[in-house]
């Protein structure tokens, strides 16, 4: 617990923040908040499928500091610094080439909803190469098991954003681009900060091209993961788009619930990730084993009071993001899938840390892969011509929940988990 509720904090700041964004601006109108939709998604598509940055580096570090070698793990920290802050540039130069295309596909064509989701991302997407510094920054400072600083550091750059957000869309006047605006600024007080704490580890900057290509091809597994991931709820927010304005702005009221509680229940795995690492660093695979029974137990445990807190704020919560009554009707038919698959997520994103922190990632990619291609993507497109709607839309989410549940408890019974550990390289 000493590792999971600092997690906790960091995890929840930037979708805590998003749920605030998605308040201000759904009160400037369904368009506004259809834009938001589009422009956040791709940005956070973005964001997810390069988030082997901490996670993969958390592995990493996690190893090197439990066989006793902290120079090792913060040398980790550096070289994946580097790589973050040349993707972020390749993410940025993408986005400002491609906002218009790329909205326009996801908001169903040219209108309203794709010009503000493209003025969004344009401005959102300067941010990009600081969003991935402090992944990176993350990454080597969980693998060292410090977690406190992280705090400070993402609620630093979270306050910035909230104080700055309803500032600029309303007084300023900068309607959603003040959004955009808000988001940056925060991104780039959180960079600052990590890597102040990485220089004051007296650390070798120079970046070791040799070291950067190893993270990038051991990250492999996790990007592949996190594309087929990103690309399912990529082709969700299509589906919910095409249903009519309402239904993505409800979608995406909810989308962002999910990623929220997504990451609250993740603190536990991210536990589980440093602990697990330094077991097996340290060559305890009991220990490991322990680790995983625990952080199952306490993932299901949190999922159900979720589902019963999100069960009892039904006829609460969903207006506080707007007052469109055709968008809040459509959330609150969401609502129910969103709290039925709550406690399955929470053991399925605690086992995920666990295989993370043994390194068992191809076993990962498999599974999420094979989950969406099998439940969630079928779904979500055979929603569109069958007039499903969002509740096919989400029945293929709470199917791609369930089978990655069965998937996890399945690996980790076994004990071919345990004998993958994560290889780390000077």
């Amino acid at each position: 617990m000493s590792l999971a509720l600092p997690a906790l904090v960091v995890l929840a700041a930037e979708p805590l923040y998003l749920l605030v964004d998605t308040a201000v601006v759904g009160n400037l109108g369904t368009v506004a908040l259809g834009g938001l939709a589009v422009g956040g998604g791709l940005l956070a598509w973005a964001a997810a499928l390069l988030n082997f940055l901490a996670y993969g580096t958390t592995a990493r570090a996690a190893r090197r500091a439990g066989a006793g070698d902290r120079a090792g793990a913060v040398a980790e920290g550096v070289q994946a610094t580097w790589l973050a802050a040349g993707l972020g540039l390749v993410v940025l130069t993408f986005f400002q080439l491609t906002a218009g295309p790329f909205t326009r596909l996801l908001a169903g064509g040219a209108g309203p909803v794709a010009e503000a989701g493209e003025e969004w991302l344009r401005v959102a997407s300067l941010g990009a190469p600081l969003l991935l510094v402090s992944l990176a920054g993350n990454g080597w400072l969980r693998g060292v098991q410090e977690l406190r600083r992280p705090v400070r550091f993402v609620l630093a750059g979270s306050l910035v954003s909230l104080v700055l957000c309803p500032l600029l869309v309303y007084p300023a006047g900068w309607g959603l681009v003040g959004s955009a605006v808000a988001n940056v600024v925060g991104q780039a007080v959180t960079a600052g900060l990590f890597l102040r704490a990485i220089a004051r580890e007296d650390a070798d900057w120079r970046p070791r091209p040799a070291a950067v290509l190893s993270q990038l091809v051991i990250g492999r597994d996790l990007l592949l993961r996190a594309a087929v991931l990103q690309v399912s709820f990529l082709v969700a927010a299509g589906v919910a788009a095409r249903a009519g304005t309402a239904q993505l702005g409800a979608h995406q009221i909810a989308l962002q619930l999910f990623f929220f509680l997504a990451l609250v229940l993740d603190a536990y795995a991210v536990a589980a990730q440093t602990l697990v690492g330094h077991a097996l660093g340290a060559g305890r695979p009991a220990e490991a084993r322990v680790t995983a029974r625990r952080v199952a137990l306490w993932g299901l445990g949190t999922g159900a009071a979720v589902a019963v807190l999100l069960l009892a704020l039904r006829g609460v919560l969903p207006p506080l993001f707007t007052d469109d009554p055709a968008v809040v009707d459509q959330a609150l038919l969401v609502w129910w899938f969103l709290a039925a698959m709550q406690p399955l997520a929470g053991v399925v994103f605690a086992l995920d840390g666990v295989l993370m922190g043994a390194g068992d990632v191809g076993y990962l990619r498999t599974l999420t892969i094979g989950s969406a291609v099998v439940g969630f993507l079928p779904l979500s497109l055979l929603s569109g011509p069958l007039d499903w709607g969002l509740a096919g839309v989400w029945t293929g989410l709470c199917l791609f929940i369930g089978l990655r549940l069965a998937g996890v408890l399945v690996r980790v019974a076994g004990d071919r988990w345990l004998e993958a550990p994560e290889t780390v390289t000077a």
